[in-house]
């Protein structure tokens, strides 16, 4: 099994979100690994949990990365955070991204759950499923 790739899939995970024109519009720069302190804006996105299960095989290392991506508001109504989560979707599936290290075989749209959660917050967690390799 390689974990090796989970940081460098994330920083490019990271950099085509916050580089996709139409993301931009939605959120801005409202993109995080981690909270700000402070205020939160009212439309954002978080990069979240993930799962790793060995890939591995004769030809080297590899690994499945299901990685979510979280869309929260606190507008009424889920709109605005669908219409964030379907850009997340048209940044990210199928994207030839480049990583630091390895190398990206695919990356497709796993599922989604909405929910509202306490204080009337809206959330969309979309899950992603990556085949690395580790060159």
């Amino acid at each position: 099994m390689s974990y090796a790739i989970s940081a460098a899939l994330q920083t490019a995970i990271y950099q085509r979100l916050a580089s996709d024109d139409a993301l931009i519009t939605l959120v801005g720069a409202n993109i995080f690994d981690a909270l700000p302190p402070g205020p939160l804006p009212q439309l954002y996105l978080t990069l979240g949990a993930e799962r790793v299960r060995d890939a591995s095989d004769a030809t080297g290392y590899g690994a499945w990365h299901d990685l979510n991506v979280a869309v929260i508001t606190e507008e009424a109504g889920f709109q605005s955070a669908k219409a964030a989560a379907v850009a997340v979707g048209d940044a990210l599936v199928d994207a030839d991204l480049t990583l630091d290290r390895g190398r990206l075989v695919s990356l497709r749209f796993l599922r989604a759950r909405a929910k509202r959660e306490s204080g009337g917050m809206r959330r969309i967690e979309l899950t992603f499923r990556a085949r690395v390799e580790d060159s």
